[in-house]
């Protein structure tokens, strides 16, 4: 194991996990034939053929089965050799994720007006990556927004959010000062493409209170490309109410939804993670970025 790369270890369990290459370069953020690649070149340094593809799926042959356990462990021990690592470079030193369209800096600033010594750096993580990169070490803390998986994880609620309909400028409702879910039940919501089935309900207000999905949009890989698939009239979808706050393409209106419930804005760390600095952070940030 020594030998291996462990860039294509953590692919290997990705593909294992999902067994679709498709959807794996989807959660690593790579094209398909990039990790197909990825699996061959471990193949050759493993010196054995770990999956088997076919028209009915991926499949993990005899010794990618028997290599899947050790992979994991490679893996962990290697997330915990950086923790380790992170540990013994002393106590000041704090990595802060935040997700698009939430700010840290009132409380990155208060904490460095508090604590000169300590050097404080910020990372910005795309919607999905809060628990992979606290769990993965990338970061100590993250603000961000719920629904996402947090198992392993505590979390801290500093505010909440009220949401948006998104429409385009000539839509029926754009005029409207607020909406109810029962004024646009009919339109279609844009999806994303493999969400977390909690973030996936959360966002197209599923069930709704008749029990049924909510109907089916286009199916879209971006947060970006939902906005221009709102903007083309194929399909309405929700958004945080931050967008209020913000610039807005001029080709979409923003109408405030009164009868669904808000998004939690929280603090995320590794749960177990006792340290002073990530405790004296989340206090400090909480009361910076909370309500009011």
């Amino acid at each position: 194991m020594d030998d291996l790369d462990l860039r294509l270890v953590h692919a290997f369990v990705v593909v294992a996990e999902h067994r679709h290459f498709g959807r794996a370069a989807e959660a690593l953020h790579i094209a398909q034939p990039a990790l197909s690649r990825q699996i061959r070149r471990l193949e050759d340094q493993v010196g054995a053929r770990l999956f088997d593809r076919d028209t009915r799926g991926t499949r993990l042959t005899a010794a990618g089965e028997a290599f899947l356990p050790a992979a994991r462990e490679a893996l962990s021990a290697s997330r915990s050799a950086v923790a380790a690592a992170r540990a013994a470079d002393g106590p000041d030193r704090l990595v802060v994720g935040h997700v698009s369209a939430l700010l840290v800096t009132a409380g990155v600033r208060a904490l460095r007006e508090a604590r000169p010594e300590v050097e404080v750096r910020t990372l910005h993580l795309e919607w999905h990556e809060p628990r992979a990169a606290l769990l993965g070490h990338r970061v100590d803390v993250v603000l961000a927004r719920l629904p996402f998986p947090t198992d392993g994880l505590e979390v801290v609620r500093v505010r909440d959010e009220s949401r948006v309909l998104l429409v385009p400028r000539e839509h029926r409702l754009a005029g409207r000062d607020a909406v109810r879910l029962a004024d646009f039940a009919e339109e279609p919501l844009a999806r994303l493409a493999d969400p977390d089935p909690a973030f996936a309900a959360f966002w197209r207000v599923e069930p709704r209170p008749d029990g049924g999905p909510a109907p089916a949009g286009p199916v879209v890989g971006t947060p970006e490309d939902r906005l221009e698939v709102v903007a083309g009239g194929e399909a309405v979808a929700l958004a945080t109410g931050a967008v209020l706050d913000g610039a807005l393409r001029p080709d979409l209106v923003a109408i405030p939804v009164e009868d669904v419930e808000p998004v939690s804005v929280v603090l995320a760390t590794r749960a177990g993670d006792r340290r002073a600095l990530v405790t004296e952070f989340v206090r400090i940030a909480a009361a910076c970025l909370g309500p009011g």
